[in-house]
């Protein structure tokens, strides 16, 4: 009688914090866990089914990636965002990406709008609205790369933390037609790239970043308003 040799390489302790640091990741980053919300050891230990030490090293691993802060004899706790902070970064991008659209324009091969229009199209296509996200975030940064000139990538990916955008898109999801919105002026912008029209380029840009800016400068603005 045969038998088949199956490979399977063992569960170390290692793999365990791996699995519960990503499931209490996922959890902030989509917002099921909001900002100072506690993050109690032992109900995570039992809802993951593994041990108390596990969550612990897990909690410490984010804790390093400031996604989670820990409060002496209080525990752990997801960290907060200052959303002032976002507010000033996309001001920034509002300066910056403008002019990436524009030196795109005039730089790009049509491998990159290629490249461009995928990402449009699985924006559209996206089935989660956390995998909408990266591929907007994904989008912005492919269109810096478009420019040939890698800095530009650079500067966005630690302008845009995937962290913190994935946390804000779960207060902004709410708002019906989002996804289909962002998609469609996305390609917007990748007509005016594919033309080879510079001028047109940039202004997509200018207002596509303007209108996230003014969004969530208003949240800034209500919050302000509702005090502490």
């Amino acid at each position: 009688m045969s038998s088949t040799r199956v490979s399977l390489e063992p569960i170390n302790a290692g793999s365990v914090v791996d699995i519960a640091y990503e499931r209490i990741r996922a959890l902030i980053e989509e917002g099921e866990l909001g900002p100072n919300a506690r993050l109690r050891q032992g109900d995570l230990a039992v809802a993951l089914a593994v041990s108390r030490t596990s969550i612990r090293e897990a909690l410490h691993r984010l804790t390093a990636e400031e996604l989670v802060e820990f409060k002496a004899n209080r525990g752990f706790f997801v960290a907060s965002f200052r959303l002032d902070a976002v507010v000033e970064r996309l001001e920034l991008r509002c300066v910056l990406e403008p002019g990436i659209a524009r030196l795109a324009a005039e730089r790009r091969t049509d491998e990159d709008v290629a490249d461009l229009e995928r990402i449009v199209q699985g924006q559209r296509n996206a089935p989660t609205a956390r995998l909408a996200h990266d591929l907007s975030r994904g989008f912005h940064i492919r269109l810096a790369r478009s420019a040939q000139n890698e800095q530009f990538a650079r500067v966005l990916e630690a302008l845009w933390s995937p962290d913190i955008g994935r946390q804000l898109l779960a207060r902004r999801s709410a708002t019906p037609g989002w996804q289909e919105a962002d998609a469609a002026e996305h390609a917007g912008i990748v007509e005016a790239v594919a033309a080879r029209d510079p001028g047109e380029a940039a202004a997509r840009m200018r207002r596509h970043v303007a209108a996230t800016h003014e969004h969530w400068a208003r949240e800034v603005a209500t919050e302000r308003e509702a005090g502490p």
